[in-house]
């Protein structure tokens, strides 16, 4: 007789348990900056926590109806670091007068509700497997936006990334990372037999046919041309990152990741070369505190090195939060939001910041574990990998393990696109996570599986 296997459960009652933990440590942050200043909490104060306490409650509410063997987990990690980012901007708010802080609780309002709505209608991920294409299309149409005049913002810091729409910016380079890994997930679910089967062995290694190329050849081009034409390094990076990692998940040959790596080596020599505005960022990322470099405008260091200096500032434990100085680096509560953090958290609290990180990319990565369809496999592979990406790129070049780049922290750096795009990919996690965990899920025989082949 066969053993028995225990059927699996819920977890919603974990999930409300995590998520009073959740929000005792962002909500307690947004205090804790009032607190440390010596002021009493002010009534944003009880606006903020409220907000954030209701919206968490909603999406737990859509969760027990809609997913309710979804990952307890998830919900609460990405709770507790948007509280914490929401306190952190606030607290920037005070030296500088503006108020990036409401508008990131607005933008929060915004993305949580649209990510319940997304987990609301959408009953089941593989129906997102039917607009392959249209994906791909609607991918080309955002990544093209912002250099149609009328609606372009026009070069922001360096970059052309941003349409304006009324008072608002938006940056649509956000939601094409979801839309990518929707195209690649079903093309690659698709053709996986074709990539697979065909192509010249060299060696241990069996490489892909000219002709099946073109995918891979495609998103380097759109990679390289979101770096000629927007000037953006960070997405480019992880436009061409997404595409890599999706595909060695569907094929596991390395063989693929060596080509990448040859096109992404080329592309970012050449790009180097020719765009000045590269070869200004290594030089400062390279020559960081060179005095000549730090003080030249355009493409100085003095925004990597403040942001090192803070964060050595910060030691062990930090200041305390609302007791730094972060406000003295450009851009403290966007780009260098974990230089603020470091600050005034110190190592300890930027250590438990990336675990929290980690944890949060590792239950997405077991949600594509845990899933029998190939197509929900590589999706939740591919924005998992895409938000550690993003991570890595930032924190990287924040910490000059790499040049800096634009590219905002996930859920803790200012930005409404930015915060609707995770949230979204949040709720496609989360929905996947569901159909993995689900007992009574329909073992979907007729798609072929995502196997393991030598190389």
């Amino acid at each position: 007789m066969s053993t028995p296997t225990l059927a699996a459960k819920p977890r919603r009652n974990v999930e409300a348990l995590l998520l009073l933990v959740a929000l005792t440590i962002g909500v307690g942050a947004g205090a804790l900056v009032s607190l440390d200043r010596g002021q009493a909490l002010p009534p944003g104060f009880w606006v903020q926590a409220g907000t954030l306490t209701a919206l968490a409650v909603v999406f737990h509410v859509v969760l027990r109806i809609r997913a309710s063997y979804a990952d307890p987990v998830i919900l609460p990690a990405v709770v507790a670091l948007n509280g914490i980012g929401i306190a952190v901007i606030q607290s920037l708010d005070t030296p500088t007068g503006s108020d990036a802080g409401g508008n990131q609780l607005k933008w929060t309002v915004v993305s949580v509700l649209v990510a319940a709505a997304v987990l609301w209608f959408l009953k089941d991920h593989r129906l997102l497997r039917r607009y392959t294409y249209t994906a791909l299309a609607v991918s080309a149409v955002l990544l093209v936006l912002p250099l149609v005049p009328g609606i372009s913002a026009g070069d922001i810091n360096g970059a052309n990334v941003w349409i304006r729409l009324g008072p608002l910016q938006f940056q649509p380079g956000e939601i094409v990372k979801i839309t990518l890994g929707i195209f690649f997930a079903g093309y690659l679910s698709t053709n996986r037999d074709l990539i697979l089967l065909a192509g010249r062995k060299i060696g241990p290694l069996r490489f892909p046919r000219f002709k099946d190329l073109g995918p891979m050849v495609a998103a380097w081009v759109v990679a390289v041309g979101v770096l000629v034409f927007q000037h953006d390094l960070g997405m480019s990076i992880l436009f061409f990152g997404l595409f890599m990692v999706m595909i060695y998940v569907a094929t596991s040959r390395a063989s693929w990741l060596l080509l990448g790596l040859v096109l992404m080596a080329v592309g970012g020599y050449a790009t180097a070369t020719i765009f000045p505005h590269v070869r200004l960022r290594i030089d400062a990322w390279a020559n960081a505190f060179d005095p000549n470099v730090y003080g030249r405008f355009p493409g100085g260091s003095s925004q990597i090195v403040q942001g090192l200096f803070g964060m050595a500032d910060g030691g062990l434990v930090g200041t305390g939060l609302g007791l730094g100085r972060p406000d003295l680096v450009p851009f403290a509560n966007s780009d260098m939001i974990i230089a603020s953090l470091g600050e005034e958290l110190g190592l300890v609290g930027l250590f438990a910041l990336v675990a929290l990180y980690l944890v949060l990319f590792t239950r997405g990565f077991r949600a594509a574990l845990g899933t029998r369809d190939p197509f929900g496999k590589l999706l939740a592979a591919g924005l998992s990998f895409a938000m550690a990406l993003q991570c890595f790129i930032i924190m990287g070049g924040v910490t000059r393990l790499i040049p800096l780049t634009g590219l905002t922290t996930p859920f803790l750096s200012a930005g409404g696109s930015s915060l609707l795009a995770n949230w979204i990919i949040v709720a496609l996690l989360l929905r996947v996570s569901d159909a993995a965990r689900r007992p009574d899920a329909p073992d979907l025989q007729a798609q072929p599986t995502l196997t393991h082949q030598s190389n």
